[in-house]
């Protein structure tokens, strides 16, 4: 059920129409994945899917509605405002079924940023989605500004990945490393609640010192003694 990086080529990052995703769309593609677009309706995706592929000068990037680019996908990214998460999650659970999803929720808001009580989102889908699917929370931390510029320069981030399966974050760690971030297991989907905290944290520094771009990076952690 949980596929090796190397049998990884297509991704679906569902509502890849907002603000991370096309940002992760850009990175893997740059890297050689096949990326579909998902969004509720077909023509925003292909909309946004034609936009990225005019930024990089490309035209492999598919735009589909979210349950189609699940079918067609290796692993999904699920980039849904928290608003929208738990709707999604319950129109695609059928869809979901045998695939690892990745959860970027981060239930945080920017007017009034506050860290989150448990469940996490990332638990929270895991519930709605049961055992047939394998939720992986990452990405919550990530300025969206941050992916899409110097797209040929590793990103100056890294994510805290968590799962209650380590063969399925281990693999979100390998593909972050391939969007130009360091990746880090972080332990399993009920610490993620800290990580999404950790966003309402860095938008109240982004506001008291006036920037847009605060990140996590990870000392004294040596990944080769693994």
């Amino acid at each position: 059920m949980i596929p090796s990086i190397t049998d990884v080529k297509t991704i679906a990052i569902l509502g890849g129409t907002g603000k991370i995703g096309p940002g992760l769309a850009m990175r893997w593609a740059q890297a050689g994945y096949q990326i579909i677009i998902g969004s509720r309706t077909e023509d925003k995706a292909v909309g946004i899917a034609a936009e990225i592929n005019e930024k990089l000068g490309i035209d492999s990037i598919l735009g589909l509605e979210n349950a189609d680019a699940i079918q067609r996908a290796d692993i999904c990214v699920l980039t849904v405002v928290q608003s929208a998460h738990e709707v999604a999650l319950t129109s695609l659970k059928d869809a979901l079924q045998g695939k690892v999803m990745v959860d970027a929720t981060a239930r945080v808001e920017f007017k009034d940023p506050r860290p989150p009580q448990q469940p996490s989102a990332a638990r929270a889908a895991q519930t709605i989605l049961g055992d047939g699917a394998k939720v992986v929370a990452a990405y919550q931390n990530v300025p969206a500004s941050a992916l899409k510029k110097n797209l040929d320069q590793p990103v100056n981030a890294d994510v805290l990945v968590c799962s209650d399966d380590v063969a399925a974050a281990e693999l979100v760690v390998q593909l972050t490393e391939k969007a130009g971030m360091n990746g880090y297991y972080a332990g399993g989907l009920d610490n993620a609640v800290v990580v999404e905290g950790l966003t309402a944290i860095l938008i109240s520094m982004n506001k008291h010192y006036r920037g847009h771009s605060g990140k996590i990076q990870v000392a004294g952690i040596d990944k080769s003694a693994e």
